[in-house]
C-alpha cells in the first residue's frame, strides 16, 4: 500500500496543546467496526460500552526525564534526548549543537548549570542519532538533570509533568507517553472495576521512532524502530481466562496492541520479554485484541496504519474525517476514540 493512502489535512488549531481537567473529560468517538455507526460520547462514558469481565490491558510504562543539557569542552551548548538504552552507561541517542561527532565529549547540567556527569559521542546512527557514553549510569541523576519531552507539535509548556504520565504508569523506559492511557482517572478505574470490568498491565517503552511519519513511499518498505516490552504471565492467563468466557481483551493504546500481539506471534499468546519491531498493517490478522481504545494519530504515521488494519482504512478516514468537522482535539493531549 502506498504512504499517501493514510494522510488526511488537519487544521493546525485542532492540535491540543493542554491537556483538558478533569482527565476523564476528554471527548470519546465510538467507532462500531460492525455497522460503521460513529458515537459522540465523552471518555467518562466508556463505562456504558464495556462489560462484566472485559479485560483492559494497559501500559503501565513511565517517562523518564530524556531531555539533557550540556556543553561541548569548547563550550558550545548540547541538547541530548536519550532514545534506547544499549547498556548502563550507553544510550541511542538524538542530539541538537554543532560538529557533535564521534570523540566529541559533553559535560551534562544539573538545572543550575552544574557538571553531573561527562558523555562521549561514540558513533553515528543510519538514521542522524548518535551513540553516546557515559561515564556513569545516567539513570539515577535523571531526576536531576533530565527534563520530561513533549512531542514537538505541543509548544505550550507543562505546568506539571504528572500530566504527562498515565496515572498506572510504574515502569520507567520511555521517552513518549502512551497517550490513550492518560484520560483515566483513579475514579474512573474504580467504577470499571465496580461493574466488574478488570484490568492488566504489559509494559512497552515507547520511543520516539512509533510516532514519526513514514518516509517510504510504499508502506512495506518502512523499517520499524524496535521498542522494548514485556507480557507475563499472570497476564497471558488473565487474557486465557477472558477469552475463555467470552468476554473481550480491550488494548489500551496501540502499544498494548503491538505488545501483546507481539506475545502472540508464534501463533498462540505466550509470555514475552524482549525488543518488538513489529509493524501492523493492513492486511494483518488480529490474535488478541477484540477493542481497542486509541487517540488521534499523525498523518502517515504506523499508528495510523495499526488503527486502520483494526478497523479498516476507509472507516478510520471517515471517523477522522467527522473527528474534524466537529472540532475533536488532535493528538497527545487530545481526545480519544474507542473502537469496538
Amino acid at each position: 500500500m502506498r504512504t499517501a493512502d493514510f494522510d488526511y489535512e488537519l487544521p493546525p488549531e485542532l492540535i491540543a496543546q493542554t491537556p483538558v481537567e478533569p482527565r476523564d473529560s476528554s471527548r470519546l468517538l465510538v467507532v462500531h467496526r460492525n455497522t460503521g455507526e460513529l458515537e459522540h460520547r465523552i471518555f467518562r462514558d466508556i463505562v456504558e460500552y464495556l462489560q462484566p469481565g472485559d479485560l483492559l490491558v494497559c501500559n503501565e510504562s513511565r517517562v523518564i526525564p530524556a531531555r539533557l543539557h550540556g556543553r561541548k569542552l569548547t563550550g558550545g551548548r548540547v541538547e541530548v534526548f536519550l532514545l534506547t538504552r544499549k547498556d548502563d552507561r550507553t544510550w541511542e541517542t538524538l542530539v541538537r549543537g554543532k560538529g557533535l561527532r564521534p570523540g566529541v565529549q559533553i559535560r551534562i547540567e544539573d538545572a543550575a548549570g552544574r557538571e553531573a556527569a561527562t558523555a562521549r559521542i561514540i558513533a553515528e546512527t543510519t538514521d542522524g542519532g548518535r551513540i553516546v557514553e557515559f561515564d556513569r549510569p545516567i539513570d539515577p541523576l535523571l531526576p536531576q538533570v533530565g527534563e520530561i519531552p513533549l512531542p514537538p507539535y505541543i509548544h505550550k509548556p507543562l505546568k506539571d509533568p504528572e500530566r504527562y504520565q498515565t496515572v498506572y504508569a510504574r515502569v520507567a523506559g520511555s521517552v513518549a507517553a502512551p497517550t490513550a492511557g492518560l484520560h483515566f482517572t483513579p475514579e474512573l478505574i474504580e467504577r470499571l472495576q465496580a461493574k466488574g470490568v478488570r484490568f492488566a498491565f504489559v509494559t512497552l517503552h515507547v520511543g520516539l521512532g512509533t510516532f514519526r511519519p513514514v518516509k517510504t513511499e510504499h508502506i512495506e518498505e518502512h523499517k520499524m524502530h524496535a521498542e522494548w516490552g514485556q507480557v507475563t504471565e499472570e497476564v497471558v492467563e488473565q487474557i486465557r481466562a477472558t477469552r475463555s468466557a467470552g468476554a473481550r481483551c480491550v488494548a489500551v493504546g496501540t502499544t498494548s496492541v503491538r505488545i501483546l500481539e507481539t506475545a502472540a506471534q508464534g501463533g498462540e499468546l505466550a509470555p514475552y520479554s524482549g525488543w518488538t519491531d513489529l509493524f501492523i498493517t493492513p492486511g494483518y490478522r488480529f490474535h488478541v485484541v477484540d477493542a481497542m481504545i486509541t487517540n488521534f494519530h499523525l498523518p502517515r504515521s504506523t499508528l495510523l496504519m495499526l488503527v486502520s488494519a483494526f478497523a479498516g482504512r476507509e472507516l478510520i478516514l471517515r471517523a477522522y474525517h467527522e473527528a474534524i468537522q466537529r472540532r475533536y482535539r488532535f493528538y497527545s493531549f487530545g481526545d480519544a476514540m474507542l473502537i469496538l
